[in-house]
């Protein structure tokens, strides 16, 4: 009698976030699984995170350096993670998807106005392996004042997932549910909506070596930055339309040789991305300085443009979002992302006195401004120390922690503790991230797609501005 049984097995990538160096490596384990198993019993997905324009490959080619490696690797689908979502346009991302040979499930997001799903995107994907059909939501993090601001509405993943499953999991025999919403919410998914077979995630770089078991659904990650390949093999039983796991692993990628084929492509588009970074932003006469632990030009410089681009009293940011200084001499837009490589935007909030100044006394500490800072968009090293504009602080080195400040000055009048201000920032504090007491203002307004380098590069064509950045705002006495 012929066997009634078929394997699936689910390779899976997330948060590689164009570590480009990695994605060789990343290739060859996945051509290493397909050469050990039948290729039309193999699927192939990321789960958002792929793009970080952190990294000039992605930045110079507007994530078109990503789709030819993802194309190239044989991906079958993708999920956009809040990296994908957040940092580029509709208008982009139709540009950016436009070749891919992969799908772009995105099943919890819509472009406004007309609330329809954009044609180099999917609701959700149905496939056949062997015998096999197979079907995948993909959803993703609802962060949804900042896509609304892009032109995107951003649904309820859990209703999405929920609405989906029961329309599609009549018309296949193996439901997954592709996630970039973070371990906490995909056992939430197991635990509340029925008929997941599989959920493979992303967006908190868990790694599960092994799957978790909810119910009768199994759930798997596979960390971050491309340092392991997911692999999980099932078989299906026809007859009694049941799904067993046979094994799951997570693959080291170090152990492979780079892949020749994807290392050349990548190499192509380092080169592209490198011409297009070439363009000159400004011409500085002179260096310009950062310093993590104290009041230095860049810092004030950013303060300043934040504060002007956003129309507030005030600007605070902290000078960990800017990694080197410049000059002299021409700057690069290729520099300038090296000197300030965060997808952070800019905001507006409304903050009181007291809430600013208590802030300020922590920026007088080391234990604040030499703190590893993870996450929410940051691609530096260390907090830093908040830099300023608007605002003039007159403090004492020497004194006791929260007590250093003696006269805080705003637009040259006393900072008054029950009065609110509007505060030009950046939308990480208002995460809660480093000083959480800037996280508490209300009102935030952002502005997207603009990144705080895009504030920078004004900033730096502004003679007046740079001159002026040279002027202390914090005053030891």
């Amino acid at each position: 009698m012929a066997s009634n049984f078929q394997k699936l097995v689910i390779v899976h990538t997330n948060d590689i976030h164009s570590r480009f160096d990695r994605m060789p490596k990343i290739a060859s384990a996945i051509d290493a699984i397909r050469r050990e198993r039948d290729p039309s019993e193999i699927v192939v997905i990321d789960c958002g995170d792929h793009m970080d324009r952190m990294r000039p490959e992605t930045e110079g080619s507007q994530g078109q350096a990503n789709v030819a490696v993802l194309n190239a690797t044989g991906y079958d689908a993708v999920v956009l993670g809040n990296n994908e979502g957040l940092t580029l346009t509709p208008r982009m991302l139709s540009e950016t998807y436009r070749n891919a040979r992969f799908a772009v499930i995105g099943s919890n997001i819509r472009e406004r106005p007309d609330d329809r799903v954009p044609a180099w995107m999917r609701p959700f994907w149905i496939a056949t392996k062997g015998r096999l059909k197979i079907g995948a939501i993909g959803v993703t993090a609802p962060y949804t004042d900042f896509y609304k601001l892009l032109g995107w509405d951003v649904l309820d993943p859990f209703e999405t997932v929920a609405r989906l499953a029961k329309r599609i999991r009549p018309h296949v025999d193996v439901l997954i549910v592709a996630s970039h919403l973070g371990l906490a919410h995909d056992k939430r998914l197991a635990e509340q909506i029925d008929g997941i077979d599989v959920i493979i995630g992303g967006h908190t770089h868990h790694l599960l070596e092994q799957p978790l078991r909810i119910g009768e659904c199994y759930i798997a990650a596979a960390g971050y930055f491309g340092q392991h390949v997911g692999e999980l093999e099932f078989e299906y039983d026809f007859d009694e339309k049941t799904l067993r796991l046979v094994s799951g692993r997570c693959v080291e990628t170090e152990q492979f040789e780079d892949s020749e084929r994807i290392a050349r492509i990548v190499g192509e588009h380092r080169e592209i991305a490198a011409e297009r970074l070439r363009q000159p932003v400004a011409d500085l006469p002179e260096r310009l300085d950062i310093r993590w632990d104290r009041e230095s030009p860049f810092g004030n410089l950013l303060a300043a443009g934040v504060r002007r681009w956003v129309g507030a009293e005030v600007g605070i940011v902290n000078a960990g979002q800017i990694l080197h200084g410049l000059g002299p001499g021409v700057v690069t837009k290729a520099n300038l992302l090296e000197a300030c490589p965060s997808p952070i935007n800019p905001c507006v909030i409304r903050l009181s006195g007291d809430n600013i100044r208590l802030a300020l006394e922590q920026s007088l500490l080391g234990e604040f401004t030499g703190k590893p800072i993870r996450g929410f968009g940051f691609r530096g090293k260390v907090l830093g120390t908040l830099c300023l504009d608007g605002i003039e602080v007159e403090y004492d080195p020497e004194g006791d922690a929260y007590r250093k400040i003696r006269s805080v000055r705003v637009n040259g009048q006393p900072l008054r503790p029950d009065r609110r201000y509007t505060v030009g920032t950046i939308d990480m504090f208002t995460f809660g991230i480093g000083y959480r007491t800037l996280g508490e203002g209300e009102d935030a307004q952002y502005f997207l797609p603009e990144f705080i380098r895009d504030v920078l590069e004004r900033q730096l064509q502004d003679p007046a501005e740079m001159r002026r950045s040279k002027t202390a705002r914090w005053i030891a006495r």
